[in-house]
Order: C-alpha cells, then sequence, then structure tokens
C-alpha cells in the first residue's frame, strides 16, 4: 500500500490529482465486534498502543475528510497510520 501510494502520486501529480492512503489499525466496528470480547487480545492490543485504546470510526473518517481539504492540497504519496501509535512499537502480538 505505502508503494501503490507513492507510485500513483507521481504519476498522478501532473494532473493535479494526489494520492494518499490510510492504514487504521484496530478500530471498533461491526467487522471487529467478535475478536473486541477477547480479554486476552485486547489486553495485548491495548498494552502496545501508546493511546490505550482502540480507534473508533470516526476518527478514521476525519482524517480521510481532512486529507479531501485544500488544507491537505500538498499532502501527496503518503500512508497515513491511524492505530494510537501501535506502530511506533512494531507491530507484534503474542498471544
Amino acid at each position: 500500500m505505502n508503494q501503490l501510494a507513492k507510485t500513483l502520486a507521481c504519476e498522478w501529480a501532473k494532473d493535479k490529482i494526489r494520492i494518499n492512503s490510510v492504514a487504521p489499525a484496530l478500530i471498533r466496528t461491526p467487522l471487529v465486534e467478535p475478536i473486541l470480547n477477547e480479554e486476552k487480545f485486547m489486553k495485548a492490543m491495548i498494552s502496545r498502543t501508546p493511546l490505550g485504546r482502540i480507534g473508533e470510526p470516526e476518527e478514521v473518517s476525519a482524517l480521510v475528510a481532512f486529507l479531501c481539504l485544500p488544507a491537505a492540497s500538498y499532502i501527496t504519496g503518503q500512508t497515513i497510520c491511524i492505530d494510537g501509535g501501535l506502530t511506533v512499537n512494531g507491530f507484534q502480538f503474542q498471544a
């Protein structure tokens, strides 16, 4: 995903098209609801996440909305992690 965003950003910049991607970690949605009830998994995820919680759908949509605004007009070719800081510690899970 990272390289695709960068490659497309380079190719389409001449047409004034910006390309970015969003990489969410665990976000509270109906799809992940079953694992939210797994205490061991949740404890491990939260302990690895500096903000100490999982994300909410509104947080992802706010980022996407920002990327559509003129304020983000100089942002292209980026993959933005929205993960509460999870990736700064590396992505590893030990059950």
